[in-house]
Formats: structure tokens, C-alpha cells, sequence
């Protein structure tokens, strides 16, 4: 396999709905070693942690210059909740790009270019510094490394030339999971519903609330799931995260947010 540079994604806040694209054997990862003082960095599958204490993402889809990256990765630190990092894309010409992320600014979902890089080095950009302060507290600059990461992909194996068929076959579009909440901002003492479409059916789904697991609840024949949760009198005011994870598959997760006043 060859060897690339890699960059990190940081995520935050209200609403956004995570792609789901389908797993690709053999198409390489992004391996990424955080060097933030205070700050832990953990994952959720197919991403897993490295023995050296690093994490590995898979790389699951797009040529070597355009990763699509699986699982997502969160940010534990001084903040009172969790930052989660989801979404990532990762573009590369040689060893310089920029690394992408879907995620939440003054309540409306985008994607942002969180990270430049250039060699083993990722940096914030001035985007990434301003997401990262307002979540930890903390002054972060345009330039501020966030640890050594490196990319490892295929060599690109030649076909065989194969005769062109006489009719094309048709091809299937699959969507990825959407996911909502059911108000954006909730006052302390009442409750929440999340609610996810595009799921297997069958399957079980984790529901984290602020990074903490609290339910279990398994995807209805038309790959629905609903769950509703209290928000108690001792909530926390500002924003909370809700987290979908497909148990025992190789699925990204769904993650969205909401206010508490």
C-alpha cells in the first residue's frame, strides 16, 4: 500500500444528517494520533483505536485524492459535553489538502474545511480554530496542529480490457439514514423524540444522549425507529448532542443536536 497524509474533522451543534455510504474492502485508512493537551479522543465503529493510542478510520469510499472516511470520532475534554467529529472527507493533491466536515454553525448545518494539511502535520484553519474554542473555552489560532496523522490506500491494480456489454444494467442509488429531532430547542423539565428513516430493518440502534448510551430500540419493517427521552429540570442550558449507532455494522454514525433553555 502507499502511503498519504491524512488531516482531522471537528463537529458541533444543532441538526445534520450523516451519509451512509457502503463499506468498500481493501480501499485503505486514515490513521490520526491527537497531540491536544487535556483533550482524549475517542470513536465509533468501523473507526477503532490503535495500539499506539491513536485512531484508524476506514477509508470507505472515493479515489485516493477524494476519501470518504467511516465511523465518527469525539472530542472529550474541558468542555461539559462531548465535540463530536463526523462526516469527514478528505481531500489530497500530494501530500497537501484539506480535510471536511458536516457540521452545525449558529444552527444551520453545512460543511466546512476544518483542517489544512501538509505532511505528517495537521493545522486548524481559521474556521477550525473558532469551532474549537467555542467548544473547549480555550484561545485556538489559524495554524494550531492537532497531532500526526498518514493515510494508507491500494496501488491501483489494471484491469483486464472486457468486452463492453450490449445493454447496460441498471443502477441501484441507495440513500444513507436522515435522522430529526423533534424541536430544535426545548425548555428543562419537558422532553425530546428523536426519529431515523433509511435504517435496516431488524436492525438495532444505540441512542446516546450527550455521548452517554441510555437506549436500545430495534428498526421497524420500514427501517424506522422513534425514541423519546425526558430533559430534566437539572439539564445543562446550550446545546446537546443525540447520537445513532447501528449495532454490530460497519454504518457511520447519526448524529444531530438540539437546545436546551
Amino acid at each position: 500500500m502507499a502511503k498519504r497524509t491524512g488531516a482531522v474533522a471537528l463537529v458541533a451543534g444543532a441538526l445534520f444528517v450523516l451519509g451512509a455510504p457502503v463499506a468498500v474492502a481493501d480501499e485503505g485508512r486514515v490513521e490520526w494520533t491527537l497531540s491536544v493537551p487535556g483533550v482524549s479522543l475517542d470513536v465509533t465503529a468501523p473507526a477503532v483505536r490503535a495500539a499506539d493510542g491513536g485512531v484508524s478510520f476506514p477509508v470507505l469510499d472515493g479515489g485516493a485524492d477524494a476519501l470518504e472516511l467511516g465511523g465518527a470520532a469525539r472530542f472529550d475534554g474541558p468542555a461539559e459535553q462531548p465535540l463530536v467529529l463526523a462526516g469527514l472527507r478528505l481531500r489530497l493533491v500530494g501530500d497537501e489538502g484539506e480535510l471536511y466536515a458536516r457540521t452545525v454553525v449558529d444552527g444551520r448545518a453545512r460543511e466546512l474545511a476544518l483542517a489544512d494539511v501538509a505532511g505528517v502535520r495537521a493545522s486548524l484553519t481559521a474556521e477550525g480554530a473558532q469551532l474549537l474554542s467555542s467548544w473547549s473555552g480555550i484561545a485556538f489560532q489559524e495554524g494550531d496542529g492537532l497531532g500526526e496523522f498518514g493515510v494508507e490506500v491500494p496501488e491501483p491494480v489494471a484491469e483486464s480490457p472486457e468486452p463492453s456489454p450490449t445493454r447496460a444494467a441498471p443502477v441501484e442509488h441507495k440513500t444513507g439514514p436522515a435522522a430529526a429531532v423533534g424541536r430544535s430547542v426545548v425548555t428543562r423539565g419537558t422532553g425530546q423524540t428523536v426519529t431515523a428513516t433509511g435504517l435496516p430493518p431488524g436492525a438495532v440502534v444505540l441512542v446516546a444522549i450527550d455521548g452517554d448510551t441510555r437506549y436500545q430500540d430495534t428498526v421497524d419493517a420500514e427501517g424506522r425507529i422513534s425514541r423519546s427521552f425526558p430533559v430534566y429540570d437539572t439539564a445543562v442550558v446550550g446545546e446537546h448532542g443525540v447520537e445513532l449507532t447501528q449495532v454490530g455494522a460497519e454504518q457511520p454514525v447519526v448524529a444531530l443536536g438540539f437546545t436546551v433553555h
